[in-house]
């Protein structure tokens, strides 16, 4: 398989690959995945993940598992549970990525403490398909 991202966690113990999906890269605003990421969590679907190094792989709800680095923490993906695909962390994929910000959700939820002001689509739940 023909990989055309690669990446890593913050120490470098995880290394991955992958193809990048039709999906979109957007910034969610949950209150879990500010509580993940520490502010907003931003990620892209990708095909064919091949991961090297030290995964855990948390239940953070009954709908969805978050992966992380064993080593430093980093965090780095996101599937539904039972799911196929893979949401990657873009802030750990090599450059360039030639991606964009495409928009932002769960906005209803967001922190109080910042402003989403780059004029980007903003949902209050899910994006519409």
């Amino acid at each position: 398989m023909q990989h055309d991202l690669t990446g890593h966690c913050l120490c470098g113990a995880v290394r991955f690959r992958a193809q990048h999906s039709a999906d979109v890269l957007r910034a969610c605003h949950c209150g879990q995945c500010r509580r993940w990421s520490g502010h907003v969590w931003a990620a892209v679907g990708v095909k064919g993940l091949e991961v090297e190094g030290p995964v855990r792989w948390f239940a953070s709800s009954e709908k969805a598992e978050r992966g992380f680095c064993t080593e430093c923490g980093s965090a780095l993906f996101w599937k539904q549970t039972g799911g196929s695909e893979v949401d990657v962390a873009p802030g750990a994929l090599d450059q360039p990525t030639g991606m964009r910000l495409q928009g932002h959700i769960f906005v209803a939820d967001k922190g109080d403490y910042y402003d989403i002001a780059d004029g980007l689509p903003q949902f209050p739940q899910e994006a519409p398909e």
